[in-house]
């Protein structure tokens, strides 16, 4: 962002979107572009638990797991203003998605599926993934996703080789369009 231009968050910039589409990485970049709190509901979950995402899916379940995320992600909306990213089933349960729409906006980090495994198949930390076949988990986890994060507030495309600062500004320009959520001086 330029140093004369301006910008004030007058919403929550909710992050949404398939594993290693980048929710994390960009919204720290985000914060930073908008001198915002970076929130992140999966760090916010395992400290609360003090047990990672892959511990509390193994120990307690998904359905226990999708609880606590639900209550975390109420509560981290109802704090300050900022930019939170969110694991990839949070905007799958329309609760999430009817506190996210209310408090805040929800913006698709929208990375086809390529892409997405190109980043994620080498990583342990994704419980969804630790199956036989993580690549026909990914796709059948992609298809069931996708017509639900189309319902997001914005969508922002991903494409291979962004930087994550391009992403971030390509997130700028979206929420340019969103006087109620970012509001531009200058």
């Amino acid at each position: 962002m330029s140093d004369t231009m301006q910008a004030r968050l007058k919403k929550t910039v909710v992050l949404v979107g398939m594993m290693g589409a980048g929710k994390t990485a960009v919204g720290k970049a985000l914060a930073i572009a908008l001198d915002a709190p970076f929130l992140d509901s999966d760090a916010e979950i395992e400290k609360a638990a003090n047990m990672t995402i892959p511990e509390i899916f193994e120990r307690d379940g998904e359905p226990f797991f999708r609880l606590k995320e639900r209550q975390v992600i109420s509560r981290l909306l109802e704090k300050e203003r900022g930019i939170l990213s969110t694991g990839g089933g949070a905007y799958m349960a329309a609760a999430n998605r009817d506190i996210i729409s209310e408090k805040g906006v929800a913006v698709w980090l929208n990375a086809d599926l390529d892409l997405l495994w190109s980043r994620v198949r080498h990583k342990d930390t994704r419980p969804l993934l630790r199956v036989p076949e993580p690549l026909a988990a990914l796709t059948r986890l992609y298809e069931e996703r996708v017509p639900v994060y189309a319902m997001a507030d914005l969508t922002v495309p991903s494409d291979p080789g962004i930087s994550i600062d391009d992403m971030a500004m390509r997130v700028i320009e979206a929420l340019k369009t969103r006087p109620d959520v970012l509001e531009v001086q200058g």
